[in-house]
């Protein structure tokens, strides 16, 4: 179905506007696919705060013009979909990699994270990627982790005295005994 000018005006000023806020883009060429299959993809897209379009290459050169993404534009060839991380910079991969598992026609095509692009390889690499929470929490017990041992290395004195005073009275018990 063809786009009237002002449809893809609004379709490009739409994919910019996200193109400028996310995290990361990853493009695959869906080529076989069926209808109900992409509907799937889109769902679970959804859920994980992925942005997924299907956008001309043309269309999507000029969206990603003047934003970080803009190193994906010479690399966009074929009936590719483009899915942008929103807030998670993994996401977009971890959904395009689990889709992929169990559909060989979802081929991977490049991926871009921070203003560079990566080879189509680099998803799994970028879908490993800790979610916030997880970074987060990884986080949390590094800065944890000196205190804990401090704490420790202070009460491990009077732990030693107790089991000390614990060992010479169990020893008098059995010499008494």
């Amino acid at each position: 179905m063809s786009l009237n000018i002002e449809q893809k005006k609004a379709l490009v000023t739409e994919v910019n506007e996200v193109a400028r806020t996310a995290q990361s883009v990853v493009a695959a060429e869906y080529r076989g696919l069926s209808v109900t299959q992409i509907t799937n993809l889109r769902a679970q897209a959804r859920k994980s705060g992925v942005y997924l379009r299907v956008v001309k290459n043309t269309l999507a050169r000029k969206a990603v013009a003047g934003t970080s993404f803009e190193c994906i534009a010479p690399q966009l060839k074929g009936p590719l979909l483009l899915a942008f991380s929103k807030e998670d910079p993994g996401a977009a991969a971890r959904v395009i990699k689990a889709f992929a598992k169990d559909n060989d026609k979802l081929v991977t095509t490049l991926v871009s994270l921070g203003g560079q692009l990566l080879p189509a390889k680099a998803l799994d690499q970028v879908a490993s990627l800790p979610t916030k929470g997880q970074a987060l929490s990884m986080l949390l017990g590094v800065i944890k982790a000196p205190i804990s041992k401090f704490v420790r290395t202070l009460a491990e004195p009077h732990a030693q005295l107790v089991r000390t005073v614990a060992a010479v009275k169990d020893q008098k018990v059995a010499a008494a005994g």
